[in-house]
C-alpha cells in the first residue's frame, strides 16, 4: 500500500534506537525525509546513516535533550515546518512512590506530558495552515492498564491523554490528526530494564523473568520496534484521516478488557 506521504517532512524524537527508531526507519521508507534527535550524538549517527543507507532519504541529525527547551528548539529549527510529529521521550524510572520527591514528579510531567505539548504548540497551527498533519504521541500501555512500579509514568502520560482527547477534536477539520500508540511489552532498552528492576525483587535472574513475561503475553513474545513503526507510518499516512483522537494500544493482546 503507498501511504501518500513521499516527500513530506518528519521530526521524530528519541529515534537513536528502541520504539523511536522503529517509527523513524517506516517513515523512511515511505519516502518521509526525518529530523532525528536523541540525547547521545553517536547512536543517533549510527542510526542516522543506517536510515539514510536503507532508504535514500534526507535524514537530519539533531543530538540533544528533547525534554529541554534548548533542545526543542535545535529540533524545530532543523525542521520548522514538518508535516509529521512522532513524539517520544524515555520514560521515568521505575521505583516505589514513597521514594519519590516534587522534582522527580516535576521532571516526569515535564518530560512526558509538557514537552509533547510544546511541540506541538509549536507546530500544529502550520499543520492547521497547510491542511495537513500527523500527530503521534508515543505514550504506553500503563495509561489504560497502570504498572505499579511505573507511577510516574501512569501519572505524567495520563496527563498527556487526557489533554489530547481535547486538542484533537479542534484539528480534524484542518486535515491533522492527533493520536497515541500506546507500546505493551517491547523488545527494547526500556523494557530490558524494567524487567531487571523485577528480577531484583524476585530473586531471578533477568534472564528468568524476560521468559516468563513474554510466554505471559498471549502472542508469547515481544513486540518489535519494526512492527510499532508500520503502526506508526499509517497513522500518518493519508489513509488515516478519519482516525483522530484515539489511543491505540500494540500489546499483543495483553490488556484482558473488552474496551
Amino acid at each position: 500500500m503507498d501511504l501518500g506521504i513521499k516527500g513530506r517532512k518528519a521530526i521524530v524524537c528519541a529515534a537513536s534506537k528502541g520504539l523511536g527508531k522503529g517509527c523513524a526507519l517506516a517513515l523512511a521508507r515511505e519516502g518521509v525525509h526525518v529530523v532525528i534527535t536523541a540525547r547521545t550524538a553517536a547512536d543517533l549517527a549510527k542510526t542516522a546513516e543506517e536510515i539514510r543507507k536503507a532508504t535514500g532519504v534526507t535524514v537530519t541529525e539533531v543530538a540533544g535533550d528533547i525534554t529541554t527547551e534548548a533542545g526543542r528548539a535545535a529540533a524545530l529549527k532543523a525542521c520548522p515546518e514538518p508535516d509529521i510529529l512522532v513524539n517520544n521521550a524515555g520514560g521515568p524510572p521505575p521505583g516505589n512512590f514513597r521514594n519519590w520527591t516534587r522534582e522527580d514528579w516535576i521532571k516526569a510531567v515535564d518530560a512526558n506530558m509538557l514537552t509533547p505539548i510544546e511541540l506541538i504548540k509549536a507546530t500544529v497551527d502550520g499543520m492547521m495552515k497547510r491542511n495537513f498533519g500527523r500527530v503521534v504521541n508515543i505514550t504506553s500501555s500503563a495509561v489504560k492498564a497502570p504498572i505499579d512500579i511505573l507511577g510516574l509514568s501512569n501519572g505524567a502520560r495520563s496527563g498527556l491523554t487526557g489533554f489530547i482527547a481535547g486538542l484533537a477534536r479542534t484539528t480534524g477539520r484542518h486535515g491533522v490528526t492527533i493520536n497515541n500508540l500506546l507500546p505493551g511489552p517491547f523488545d527494547t532498552d526500556r523494557l530490558r530494564s524494567n524487567i531487571a528492576t523485577r528480577a531484583r525483587n524476585s530473586n531471578r535472574s533477568a534472564e528468568e523473568e524476560a521468559e516468563i513475561a513474554a510466554k505471559s503475553n498471549p502472542s508469547g513474545r515481544f513486540g518489535t520496534a519494526e512492527e510499532f513503526g508500520a503502526m506508526c507510518a499509517f497513522l500518518c499516512s493519508v489513509h488515516a484521516g478519519y482516525v483522530t483522537g484515539q489511543n491505540i494500544l500494540m500489546d499483543g493482546g495483553q490488556y484482558p478488557g473488552t474496551f
